[in-house]
């Protein structure tokens, strides 16, 4: 892997966020008020930050239990297909309960990365 500035999995535009953020983007690139290459490093950025912001603000825990449908490993990218699901938040907090849930589990450190 070529040095320079590190990459960061996509799977954050696929939120609420990053799909309003995609459809604004679009929107302003049809509009011709955007270049489309601004609005890559627009979503290059949005990739990073939330990454970022989710690893060193979000210190909750919950545990989950339910039954494992399906899972594939591809691309160093684990997906996990669980039915029947209930999470229990830490410390006896709320439990909430979900007919199906979809994990996507990449690792921290891409190969190639320094330790």
């Amino acid at each position: 892997m070529a040095s320079g500035a590190p990459t960061f999995y996509e799977l954050y535009r696929r939120s609420s966020i990053g799909m309003t953020l995609t459809d604004m983007l679009d929107e302003l690139i049809g509009e011709q008020r955007m270049d489309p290459q601004l609005a890559m490093k627009i979503l290059s950025n949005f990739d990073r930050a939330i990454t970022e912001t989710l690893n060193d603000k979000v210190k909750a825990r919950l545990t989950f239990k339910g039954s494992l449908d399906t899972y594939r490993f591809c691309d160093e990218v684990w997906t996990f297909l669980i039915k029947n699901v209930t999470f229990k938040m830490e410390n006896g907090g709320q439990t909430v309960v979900a007919d199906k849930v979809k994990i996507v589990s990449c690792n921290a450190k891409r190969p190639g990365d320094a330790p």
